[in-house]
């Protein structure tokens, strides 16, 4: 797996030409490259499509879902909004090394930010970098609304956005950063954020979460 993540690096380096057009990965009717984590094909017994939405399913297996795509610069832009109680997350630089998809990829959170417990620490409220920085500032939308996401990836450095706020950015690899995870829980994970590239991800598996107007960009 790390040889092949090697050859991807040195293929993404090497395209002299970059499509920097919006690719929708959901329009509200269809999936477009995407699969489940370690899987084929698309986990269809876990998520559903519903109201130009797409769902995880209640009492479904929870699966977590991955591009087959693997991207580097990039931009992304979605919607998404939660069941009380309920998160889900965002992630970007995900391999397969590990069991779980956290193992490996950053995360931008979601949450209900008034049922939740993990409401209660601010590096693991909405929009945060799970677990490592915290949002500037409260910019989710009460339960039941969609809140409007774009995550920018550009020559290492990452900014999460959330309503049109920019909640926090940060410098990927940098000692700063690293400093951070060494204080952290993903300390103690060997694949977490050693690459920075990778594929995007949607977690499944942490109650209702809606998910929609999926599309990214190459820049």
């Amino acid at each position: 797996m790390k040889i092949l993540f090697l050859i991807l690096s040195i293929l993404i380096s090497a395209c002299g030409e970059k499509n920097n057009e919006w690719k929708m990965i959901f329009d509200g009717k269809k999936v477009d490259g995407m699969r489940g984590y370690k899987m084929d094909s698309f986990p269809w017994d876990s998520w559903e499509i519903i109201d130009g939405s797409l769902k995880t399913i209640p009492d479904a297996k929870g699966v977590d879902i991955i591009s087959e795509k693997v991207f580097k610069d990039f931009e992304l832009e979605l919607e998404w909004k939660i069941q009380k109680g309920s998160n889900s997350g965002i992630f970007y630089f995900a391999s397969e090394e590990g069991d779980y998809i956290w193992q490996s990829a950053p995360e931008m959170q979601v949450l209900d930010n008034t049922a939740h417990p993990d409401r209660q620490k601010k590096e693991t409220s909405a929009g945060a970098l799970y677990d490592l920085i915290a949002p500037k500032k409260e910019m989710v939308k009460p339960v039941g609304q969609y809140n409007k996401v774009r995550i920018i990836s550009k020559s290492g450095h990452i900014e999460h956005w959330l309503n049109g706020f920019k909640l926090l950015e940060y410098d990927f690899g940098s000692s700063e950063i690293k400093s951070i995870i060494s204080k952290s829980k993903f300390r103690e994970m060997p694949f977490f954020a050693k690459n920075n590239f990778g594929r995007i991800g949607f977690q499944g598996d942490h109650g209702e979460v809606w998910y929609r107007n999926i599309r990214i960009r190459e820049l």
